[in-house]
């Protein structure tokens, strides 16, 4: 795999809103993103910028995204993880029972799936997760929507087990989104 994986950096906001909306025009978007194009399009650019600084790694910790960046500089792909305390407000999905990360905003290009790339963006954002000790994160956790059969075939590749849990489509009176979860391996 020709790419790096690092954290984005505040000042690569315009970037970050570039994949982003490409993410969004992707034909399964509607089942990975609770978001669409028209809407982020429509978006000023502080709400960019505030979103860069806040997944940034001077960004304060409670946001992290990464990019996997290809040599020419390129950004073939992208993951975002929030912390997760029982004492936040719910973000989506049932409240936090430990300290756990919840991974949204995964999209891979078409031109880089199959090249390793969401393995080691997954990678990335487990092992910070894992490195988090104030207090330490117990679980990582996503949702995927009941229809998006290949994103849960990654999840439980990498090692993701669904809960059980279910929570509703936003906007949906019938759509379900599954919760997976990955736990903090034992010390040993």
């Amino acid at each position: 795999m020709d790419y790096s994986i690092r954290t984005i950096r505040a000042d690569e906001w315009e970037r970050t809103r570039e994949i982003r909306l490409a993410a969004l025009q992707d034909p399964v978007a509607h089942l990975a993103f609770l978001d669409t194009y028209e809407a982020a399009v429509e978006r000023p650019d502080a709400f960019w910028q505030e979103r860069a600084e806040g997944a940034s790694e001077s960004g304060g910790g409670s946001v992290r995204q990464f990019v996997a960046e290809a040599p020419d500089g390129s950004w073939a792909g992208t993951i975002t993880l929030l912390v997760e305390r029982p004492s936040d407000e719910v973000r989506f999905g049932e409240a936090a029972k430990v300290e756990q990360t919840h991974i949204v905003g995964v999209y891979v290009r078409p031109g880089a799936r199959g090249s390793g790339v969401i393995d080691a963006l997954f990678r990335a954002g487990v092992e910070w997760s894992w490195t988090l000790s104030e207090p330490p994160v117990a679980r990582v956790r996503l949702y995927v929507h009941e229809e998006n059969a290949r994103a849960a075939a990654f999840y439980r590749r990498f090692g993701f087990v669904a809960t059980g849990e279910r929570v509703p489509v936003p906007g949906s009176e019938t759509a379900q989104e599954l919760e997976y979860e990955l736990l903090r391996p034992a010390a040993g």
